[in-house]
């Protein structure tokens, strides 16, 4: 899963940068990485700066919707229902994830911030299918740590 794991180093990298510790990565039919994106919310001021908008307006803008169809967007944290609608919109064909978003909220804890709609569900309201894989399990470990001490003060 190197994709997962390039999705996971951008997380720490958006953390670093003042973000919050999420990244994604678009990968087209031939398993060739096209684009990648961190997080922007805080640097930006941007409430929708998430890693995988920002992937989808980068991919929006550099391919048309019939090669975005063929792509898979890898993230390393389940998108959640905003950028799953994006997801969808943009024609992005399929997504992996490493955390799953239940996960993510055991991590940050109780908070008003929470919009607890999993992807598959969002997807599954879809005309078009969008295919999924995660949580993948065997990078739990790495995709967890990426959130350690960054949530709870």
């Amino acid at each position: 899963m190197p994709h997962l794991r390039t999705a996971i180093e951008l997380a720490w990298q958006s953390r670093q940068h003042g973000n919050h510790p999420f990244g994604a990565v678009l990968v087209d039919e031939n398993d060739q990485m096209l684009l990648q994106a961190e997080n922007t919310v805080v640097t930006e001021r941007d409430g929708t700066g998430h890693a995988e908008t920002n992937l989808v307006r980068l991919a929006t803008r550099h391919y048309s919707t019939k090669q975005l169809a063929r792509c898979t967007l890898y993230s390393s944290t389940e998108p959640c229902a905003m950028c799953a609608g994006a997801i969808y919109w943009s024609g992005i064909g399929r997504v992996v994830y490493a955390l799953s978003e239940v996960e993510l909220y055991d991590i940050v804890g109780p908070s008003p911030d929470q919009l607890v709609l999993p992807c598959r569900e969002v997807f599954a309201h879809s005309q078009r299918a969008v295919a999924v894989a995660g949580p993948i399990l065997e990078l739990n470990a790495e995709a967890r740590a990426v959130h350690d001490g960054f949530w709870r003060a």
